[in-house]
């Protein structure tokens, strides 16, 4: 009798996107210029061991910066394209950039592992890299891993789920993770995007993520990090407000604090 094959289906995948878009060498010169500028004196976050980010030190806003604008216009073109891959309808929600910050990464420097509660979708582009990986990845991290079955066995410490033998070099563990290719599939611990110049990258921001330390002894790492929000449109259509979406920010009251008084009646 000959036995059913087993046939796996991914599910409620990631939506990871990744433009590469033509690197103009010349602007890309400017803007580095123009950042290390912003960042000043300052050379980490303060941890001597954490990249600058300009979020932390008042420099998020980008867009409004002349010399960054065009750049960052072109750049949401693409957020749009992104949101109407995963079928979102662009009639009916408004898409803001809520922040948009450079962030400057020196030899041996890293960010951590977090994520952007504030925001709903974000996106970092590259201005330098070579996308061998060794001024530092773009780390992201599942939100769970479903796969695993039993909580933890995927992230290793000798457990029976061998995702980390796909990277190994030595033959004996090539052969064995050759056995259990379906460790990466559907048990990665991680994926890694190495940074090259003009790539932009896009994931929800609920989506935990890091940048890997920055093993270049020769060169900086400078990318532009951009954190957007989706509500409703200021003018609803005729069917009304979608019931999820927030209401445009154009309506909403900002209520002053205690020290203020209520602006109630």
């Amino acid at each position: 009798m000959t036995s059913a094959a087993v046939t796996l289906q991914p599910l409620f995948p990631v939506a990871l996107g990744q433009v590469a878009l033509p690197a103009d060498p010349l602007e890309a010169a400017v803007l580095m210029r123009a950042m290390l500028a912003l960042r000043g004196e300052a050379e980490s976050n303060p941890d001597p061991l954490c990249a600058w980010t300009g979020d932390l030190n008042g420099v998020d806003q980008l867009q409004r910066h002349a010399a960054f604008a065009p750049l960052i216009s072109r750049l949401t073109g693409h957020v749009w394209t992104y949101l109407q891959a995963l079928g979102f309808d662009s009639a009916a929600l408004a898409l803001h950039l809520q922040r948009c910050w450079p962030v400057v990464g020196e030899t041996g420097q890293v960010v951590g592992r977090h994520h952007h509660p504030n925001a709903h979708l974000s996106a970092v582009y590259y201005l330098n890299g070579d996308g061998s990986g060794r001024s530092g990845c773009l780390r992201l991290w599942p939100q769970r891993q479903s796969n695993e079955l039993v909580p933890g066995l995927a992230v290793g410490h000798g457990g029976p789920i061998r995702a980390d033998l796909a990277a190994a070099n030595d033959a004996a563990a090539n052969h064995a993770a050759a056995n259990h290719a379906g460790a990466q599939q559907w048990n990665a611990p991680w994926f890694d995007v190495a940074p090259r110049a003009g790539l932009l990258v896009l994931f929800p921001a609920c989506i935990d993520h890091a940048v890997l330390e920055n093993n270049d002894d020769d060169d900086r790492r400078f990318s532009i990090s951009m954190d957007f929000v989706i509500t409703a449109p200021a003018e609803p259509s005729a069917g009304g407000r979608p019931e999820y979406l927030a209401p445009h920010p154009g309506g909403w009251q900002q209520v002053a604090g205690p020290e203020g008084g209520s602006l109630g009646g």
